[in-house]
């Protein structure tokens, strides 16, 4: 996983709450472009964690596969 210590789950909640801001009342251009920078680099995160865990299941249902 990505140096975060976060899980997925909740940076999949980070990544709603800053989408939801594109939405809300609070939006200002000018904000918009660290608010979708954060949104797109918590996104890359989220799916390097799932990669990894995909490759880890790969690996334990071949270890399963092969008993």
């Amino acid at each position: 996983m990505t140096q975060s210590n976060k899980t997925i789950q909740q940076k999949i909640g980070e990544l709603d709450e800053l989408v939801a801001w594109f939405d809300s009342d609070e939006f200002t251009l000018e904000i918009a472009l660290d608010k979708f920078k954060a949104a797109e680099k918590l996104a890359e995160e989220i799916d390097q964690d799932l990669q990894a865990l995909k490759n880890e299941i790969t690996v334990v249902k071949q270890r399963f596969d092969g008993e």
